[in-house]
């Protein structure tokens, strides 16, 4: 497989992950009403970086981790109860009227905030980690017969398609927040913050399944 071909397949294998409705995007589109859309590519960042450094682990052997149903089961009830905690933190926050629209705008713009969550929400997800373990492992396969350049290739097209979809995202939710007011706005970070807690219930159960 030549390097262009490498990037552009890891581009569209990665966008069609990337487009699929996970505690990620629900996410990103939660931060963007709050942030702007600034909050798309910055929480992406975070994922980004995480990724870098699973690639690394990956090599050192942390792939047969990965490929233990046991580790993937404990990191997945671990996963759901870190998401678990941020949806009930967001639905809690709008109960006691903590947010509204005028303050999200003025609000803390500290690129932290935004970058860390990115992180978190990515190692929260049991999915994730099987989609390295296996077709991710695939690629990078291919890719390191091409040395660094050609897992240079892979990353970086692998990447692009989170960072060019969720800044879409994040720029149709600001778009789209013209016509928002503070009711709204509510009621849908209440939504996001539900679904949140349905993922994580989602992972949780299937730990527990797993060891029952």
């Amino acid at each position: 497989m030549s390097i262009p071909v490498l990037m552009l397949s890891a581009f569209i294998i990665g966008l069609s992950g990337a487009m699929m409705p996970g505690p990620l995007l629900t996410y990103v589109i939660n931060a963007s009403l709050r942030r702007g859309v600034i909050a798309g590519p910055l929480i992406i960042l975070g994922h980004a970086l995480l990724e870098l450094i699973l690639i690394i682990l990956l090599f050192l052997g942390l792939n047969k981790l990965f490929a233990d149903p046991t580790f993937t089961s404990i990191l997945g009830m671990i996963g759901g109860s870190v998401l678990l905690w941020m949806g009930y933190g967001m639905i809690k926050a709008v109960l006691r009227k903590e947010i509204s629209l005028e303050d999200e705008t003025t609000g803390n713009k500290k690129i932290s905030g935004l970058v860390m969550p990115g992180a978190i929400v990515s190692m929260s997800n049991p999915y994730w980690i099987l989609w390295w373990g296996t077709i991710g492992m695939t690629y990078l396969a291919n890719a390191y017969n091409r040395g660094t350049i050609g897992i240079g290739a892979f990353y970086f097209g692998h990447i692009m398609s989170d960072f060019i979809w969720y800044s879409f995202v994040a720029w149709i939710v600001v778009f789209g927040r013209r016509i928002l007011n503070d009711r709204m706005y509510r009621a849908l970070v209440i939504f996001f913050g539900i679904i949140l807690i349905y993922f994580a219930g989602t992972f949780i159960f299937d730990g527990i399944i797993f060891f029952v």
